[in-house]
Order: structure tokens, then sequence, then C-alpha cells
């Protein structure tokens, strides 16, 4: 047992050491660049999935690894680990570190979630689709930590409500003597009426008396609970539906955090990750940027959104369509709690100051840049530097306001009751301590890695040879091969942090599309938005830590809320790669800036 405690104890370690050691006979027996490189991937990759080293640390073994094998020479793995990802991630974070830094996003959420009104499936849609917005601009994370207070106030003000209203049925109840000794007869009375009709019933069957004795006592024991005095029976049906309405909450801002990242390039690490890998590796395609990027995938996180709220109100409160669509009909004191709450926590924000104007333009223009830059259907601003066609990309628009952010004021000048003008300390609206503490430098090492890991495998030729052994999946249907990718990719991130798990896979996926003669686009699309779907568990995305930090779910409630919507969300995927995103980039032809990989030669890995 001792042994046993310290393997325990000691399992991370013991992992560190082990997996380099175990893995070694690949390079040393196959002596290639391919199973060196092979190797190196192994054990990044155990690592990742594992986590025995930090996430980051792990993604920095290529930078030696490489160059030790005689694959890349330092400098060139030193190049792969900052890429024009990393500008744009910069500047999309001084963005997001302003809207936390001046209580933006708590305005915009409970403006949204005031709009669609305090019936709770209504309340509970609002919240969705207000945590949703904000993920599409912020991290996951922050979304989800953003908004969970705020239903978390609610729910605390529904239950205070709903015990006032048992507290005065209970007190009307017992007040009203009459009535009470009038049902007490009659329970006792139809007790007795019913016990003279089961002994009747039990004179009929003598060899099997004690069984029915048995069946008579169980049954009259489930008509005293159905017994019970009506405000005790309320009290217990509405415990219950708290219950319920708490869990809706709190799995539905989760849920909503992940599907809202789907939708921007920005929202998510994952589609950033995509996004990078997949420019680098076909720089002849310019078809991915924010706006085609968004053209395809709102529709695909509209409808997942609107599915996921249904079912869970369908699993855990029933879809009550006559209470949702009521009209005119007066607020329930939970109702009417709610709302109060939501008034009181935006009227304690006051009118917009300054800075959260001037942020909210900002974004607004950051945005609209990013749609005109490149959009397909009319000439964008960067046709107006027809010389450096290519030059300008997502990254620049958010370099250029994200610095705007480090220049504009935080306060204005005010003046005095004499008229004269006061001027405050100079302060910009972010400063540098504050983007640092936002920045999530583990992500963007991470993924440094993973770009030179991907560069490792083409130049190692371990990408053509896993594209040689994967050739023979093109005799399988095409929407079989999506669909068994999607599948394994959702299993995987279920276990493993989406970012690595991206990284792990995209590398092996674009040399199937390629072995296959596909365009790369109709597998490595719906594999990227899989990799967002870890729903199942609480540890499967900081997002579900954090609501499952509440105390209102159990591990059980999360797995059968998220198997619902991992398949809602692979469905909804395998729809839209096979209607509406084929035309978008015509996906039935094979492009011309996918190479056309001949595999004359052959490896002895």
């Amino acid at each position: 047992m001792k042994i046993l405690k310290y393997l325990l104890v000691y399992r991370r370690f013991l992992l560190i050491v082990l997996t380099p050691l175990l893995l070694l006979p690949l390079p040393l027996i196959i002596k290639t660049k391919e199973a060196e490189c092979a190797y190196t991937l192994f054990v990044v990759a155990i690592f990742w999935l594992t986590e025995a080293l930090p996430l980051a640390v792990s993604a920095l073994l290529p930078a030696f690894m490489f160059p030790l094998f005689g694959i890349m020479g330092s400098k060139e793995v030193a190049s792969a680990y900052f890429k024009d990802f990393h500008l744009l991630l910069m500047g999309v974070i001084c963005l997001a570190t302003s809207i936390e830094k001046w209580n933006f996003h708590k305005r915009v959420a409970l403006k949204m979630v005031m709009l669609v009104g305090v019936n709770p499936a209504w309340l509970t849609l609002g919240f969705m689709v207000s945590c949703g917005f904000l993920s599409m601009w912020l991290s996951n994370t922050s979304a989800a930590a953003m908004v969970m207070p705020i239903v978390e106030a609610v729910a605390q003000q529904i239950t205070r409500a709903e015990a006032e209203a048992d507290m005065l049925e209970m007190s009307c109840s017992n007040g009203s003597t009459n009535l009470a000794l009038e049902l007490d007869e009659n329970i006792g009375q139809s007790e007795n009426s019913d016990w003279k009709e089961k002994r009747k019933q039990v004179n009929g069957y003598d060899n099997d008396m004690g069984s029915t004795v048995c069946t008579i006592e169980k049954e009259n024991e489930k008509e005293k609970e159905q017994n019970l005095p009506p405000a005790e029976t309320g009290r217990k049906s509405r415990e219950d539906k708290n219950s319920g309405i708490f869990k809706v909450m709190c799995l539905c801002i989760a849920y909503s955090a992940t599907i809202g990242g789907l939708t921007t390039i920005t929202g998510t690490s994952t589609n950033l990750i995509f996004a990078e890998h997949f420019n680098t590796r076909y720089p002849g395609c310019q078809c991915i940027n924010f706006g085609s990027w968004f053209v395809f995938s709102i529709p695909i996180a509209v409808i997942i959104l609107l599915l996921c709220w249904v079912w869970l109100q369908w699993l855990f409160l029933g879809f009550d369509f006559k209470n949702m669509f009521k009209c005119g009909k007066k607020k329930t004191a939970r109702e009417e709690a709610s709302a109060k709450v939501i008034q009181d926590e935006y009227k304690k924000l006051g009118p917009m100051s300054y800075p959260e104007i001037v942020t909210f333009v900002l974004f607004i223009l950051m945005t609209l840049l990013w749609f005109t830059r490149d959009p397909g259907f009319f000439p964008g601003w960067s046709s107006l530097f027809p010389k450096y066609k290519g030059y300008a990309t997502d990254s620049t628009t958010a370099l250029v306001i994200g610095l705007l952010f480090f220049i504009i004021p935080a306060k204005t000048l005010t003046k005095t009751s004499n008229g004269e003008s006061t001027a405050f300390g100079y302060t910009p609206l972010i400063t540098w301590k504050e983007f640092q503490s936002c920045m999530p430098w583990e992500i963007a090492i991470l993924v440094g890695g993973g770009f030179a890991l991907a560069d490792g495998c083409e130049v190692s030729k371990l990408s053509a040879w896993v594209a040689n052994k994967l050739t023979p999946l093109g005799s399988l249907p095409l929407w079989l091969v999506i669909l068994i990718s999607c599948l394994i990719v959702t299993s995987v991130t279920e276990v493993a942090s989406n970012p690595a798990t991206i990284t792990i896979f995209l590398p092996i996926l674009s040399p199937l599309a390629e072995a296959i003669h596909v365009n790369p686009l109709f597998i490595l699309i719906p594999a990227t938005l899989c990799t967002s779907f870890a729903f199942l568990l609480p540890v499967a995305n900081p997002a579900n830590a954090i609501v499952f930090s509440y105390g209102h779910l159990t591990v059980m409630d999360m797995v059968k809320a998220g198997l619902g919507i991992n398949i809602i969300g692979v469905a909804v995927v395998m729809l839209a790669i096979m209607t509406w995103i084929v035309p978008l980039f015509d996906l039935y032809t094979y492009p011309s800036w996918a190479p056309n990989i001949s595999f004359s030669n052959s490896t002895g890995l």
C-alpha cells in the first residue's frame, strides 16, 4: 500500500521521466528525421494531454529537441514562436482589458436581460444571449466569470421571494382553523373507506396475503403524501422547481460562453490557432478572415444556442409553452424579484461614463474595420493599398485600435463653479500592468509551440508520410470522414485543453485532406468548431469549472446536459458544412492553393 501511495503522489514526476524513456526506441531504431520528429510530437502531445507539465512549458520542448535532432536550426524554431496570431491576440486583449476595467461588460449583460423580460425561460435566454455576445469579444472564461455573479444574485433573490411567499401561505393556512379541521376529517374519512375496499380485495387473495398487505401499506403511504396540505405540497414543488431553475441558469452561462466564442476568429483561442495554422500552411488562400468566418459561423452559433436553451428547459424544467408565451398576465413573486434585482444592479452603474463611451466607440470601430477589410462581396479598405495587397491583416486593425487604449486619456477636463477647467493627472484608458494581468501568456507560448511542431513536421517530411498512410480513407464517404474527425476531436477535448487538442490535430487533419484530395476547409472547419465542444465535465474547460464552483450542480447534471449539447453541436456543424458553408468556399472543388502530393518517396518509418 505504501508503494501505491508513493506512486500516486509522484505520478506526474514518473510520467515526465518515463514518457521520453519509453518512447526513446522510436528514434534509436528507426533512424530517420520523420521518426525523430514523431518522437518529439508524441512526447509533447502526451504532456499536453496529461498536463504533467504546464502547457506552456511542454510547448517549449521543440525549441531544444528539434535543433538537437538536426531537424531545424535554433533560429528557425524560435521564429515559429511568434507569429501574426500573437499580434492579433495582443490587440484583442487591449479591448478586453478596457471593457473589464470600466465595467462595460456588466452594462451590456444587464441591458440584454432587461430587454427579454423576467419570465424564467426568457430570463435564461437573456443571460445566454448576453454571455454569448460577450464571449464573441472576450475569452470564454472572462465572459462566464463576468455574468455568473449577476445570475447568482438573481437566483438568490428568487429564493428569498419564494420563501416569503411560502411563509405567507403557511400562516394563512394555519389561521383558517375550520378549513383545516374539515380537511383533516375528509382525509380521515377517505382513508377509512379506502382501507375497507382494500381489505375486501385482500380477502380474495389468501395465498398472497403478506405481499398484498405490504403493497397496501405502500400505497397508503403514497396517499398520505398526496393528502398533504396544499401549501406544503406547493412549497415542495416550488423548491424542486427552484433547484431546476438554478441548474438551468448555471449551465446556460457555461454553455453560452463556449457557443458565443464560435462566432468570431478572436472569440476563442482554438479559432485563432486554426486561422494562423491555415494561413501559414496555405499562404495562397486569402479566404479566411474575420468577415468570412463570422458569416458562416453566426448561423451555427444561433442554432446551437437556441437548441441548447430548449434542451436545458426540457431537461430540468419541462417545456411549458403556455407559461412561456403568456401575455398580459400578472407577474409572479419570482418574476418581480428577478426584475427588481436586475433593475437595481443596472441603476447602480449610473449613466455611461466617459471611459465606457470611448471603449464602446473603439469596439465598434475595431469590428467595422475587421468586417470591411476584405469582405469579398465589395472592395474593402485594403483595396486602397493595391501595391501592398495582403500586407494588412486582422492583426493590423487590432494593433492600431489596441494602441489607442494606451493613448486616449481616461479622464476629461472638468469645470469648477468658477467656470475654470481643472486638469487631472494624465492616465490612459488602460496601463501596461493592467494589460499584462489580462494577457494569456500561457496560450501565446502554447500556440507558438504548436506552430514549431507544424514547421518541424513539414521540414522532416513527417506530414507527407502521415498523408501517405491516410490515403486509404479516401474510399470512405466524405461525410463519414468529417463525422469521424469531429467525434474524435470532441471526445479528446473533454479530457484535454481545447488549445492543446486543436494544436495536436491540425497537423494531422491537413495532410489527411490533401491525401484524399479534398478541400482542406471541408475537414478543418468542422474539426476546429468541435474542439470547443467541451461540455461534459467541470474540468473540461474553465467556464464549466467557474459555474460548477457555485455549488448548484452535480457532475451528473453536467454529464446529462453536456451529452445532449455535444450531440446537438456535432449535428449542427455537420449540417452547416454540408449546406451553407459549401458555396461560401466552393468546397467541392479542390483548390489551386492546396498542394498536389505525390508519394514517390518512401521512408523507413
